[in-house]
């Protein structure tokens, strides 16, 4: 897919009065999305997901042994996340190494993902998040939570269900799904939200920007739409592994 160029200056206009944004969409309409498991050979778990302009890595490692010692809890799981992004993800290029918004965005996906673990199955072990951004197009912080949930699935760690995470924001005087760059830099108001999905319920929101109360619920109701749409995705990402091996059976079956 070929990657969006974007301006130095903010576009005159972010969405058109008909409701047109700068990269085409309409405003409930997301942003290209690709999901895959199973990438890395060597983690417990991993997933790659591209989200329009975002490549990100998300790999598990655990349960297993707790190092250092000290930080052991006894009748639980210890979950540890790392988000990071690469000196090369960004036009700029990003000083190695870890910044303040990634240790703040580490806290932010490690608390979204925690309720749908269930960590007292695993007692005195560490359970090892790593979000890992090799390209950054705005929403890496819902993108690498999904991605994060995707590969804790993919490790077999026994959750509640998936978290599927994606932005709504206001832009002018629309309410939109999934801001792009453009919207993300130069918009009103941003609204990462993430979901539990069997239960519905909400492990993260953030709001950056001013809403009205009806602003505020007819966002929450498009974050809950777009993320039955990624949901479906994550289910399929971890179906086709399986899938393909059913397909190989069958042939030399037949």
């Amino acid at each position: 897919m070929k990657m969006p160029i974007y301006l130095q200056e903010p576009p005159e206009i972010l969405i058109t009065p008909e409701g047109v944004r700068t990269d085409g969409r309409g405003p409930h309409d997301l942003r290209p999305i690709k999901m895959t498991v199973g990438v890395l050979n060597r983690a417990d778990g991993s997933a790659y997901v591209e989200w329009g302009g975002n490549r990100i890595l998300a790999a598990v490692y655990g349960p297993r042994e707790v190092h250092p010692k000290h930080l052991t809890l006894p009748d639980r799981a210890l979950v540890r996340c790392r988000y990071n992004m690469a000196p090369f993800s960004t036009e700029e290029r990003k000083r190695p190494g870890p910044d303040r918004r990634s240790i703040e965005l580490s806290k932010v996906i490690r608390e979204a993902l925690l309720p749908a673990i269930f960590v007292d199955k695993y007692p005195g072990t560490v359970i090892d998040i790593f979000v890992e951004i090799i390209r950054s197009d705005a929403g890496t912080r819902c993108a690498g939570t999904t991605a994060a949930s995707l590969a804790l699935a993919d490790a077999g760690i026994a959750m509640r269900g998936l978290v599927t995470a994606l932005a709504v924001g206001r832009v002018g005087d629309w309410i939109v799904m999934d801001p792009n760059h453009d919207e993300d830099m130069y918009g009103d108001v941003d609204v990462p939200v993430a979901f539990l999905m069997e239960d519905k319920e909400i492990t993260l929101l953030q709001l950056d920007g001013p809403l009205t109360e009806d602003e505020f619920n007819e966002a929450l109701d498009l974050a809950m739409k777009g993320a039955d749409l990624v949901y479906e995705m994550q289910k399929e990402a971890l179906r086709r592994p399986y899938l393909v091996v059913e397909r190989s059976v069958a042939g030399r079956e037949s």
